[in-house]
């Protein structure tokens, strides 16, 4: 059952970021999706372990995207957009956490 929920969720969230990308390409479609799923995983303060696996696992795991930023990162060799990712996203998980109490 918890492996049909990471599916569903990753089944939204790929699209999803497959969209971004169309909308938005290069470095800052990869910005806004981590900084999203960073944002609504830290919304999943006391998550269920199958709300985890549909949202946090399945949801986030295919939308965001470590590796994409990572090759991004080293292209541009930009220390301001690596500054900026980690910045943003930590400030995106740490203000869902807040909302979500």
């Amino acid at each position: 059952m918890i492996a049909l929920l990471v599916a569903l969720g990753a089944s939204v969230g790929a699209p999803l970021r497959f969209l971004v990308a169309q909308w938005l390409p290069g470095p800052r479609a990869t910005l806004l999706v981590n900084v999203a799923g960073s944002a609504v995983l830290g919304l999943l303060v006391h998550p269920s372990a199958s709300s985890y696996a549909l949202v946090g696992t399945g949801f986030c795991g295919a939308l965001t995207t470590f590796s994409a930023f990572a090759v991004e990162a080293a292209q541009t060799r930009s220390w301001r957009y690596v500054a900026t990712t980690i910045v943003l996203c930590l400030g995106a998980a740490a203000l869902g956490r807040y909302v979500a109490g």
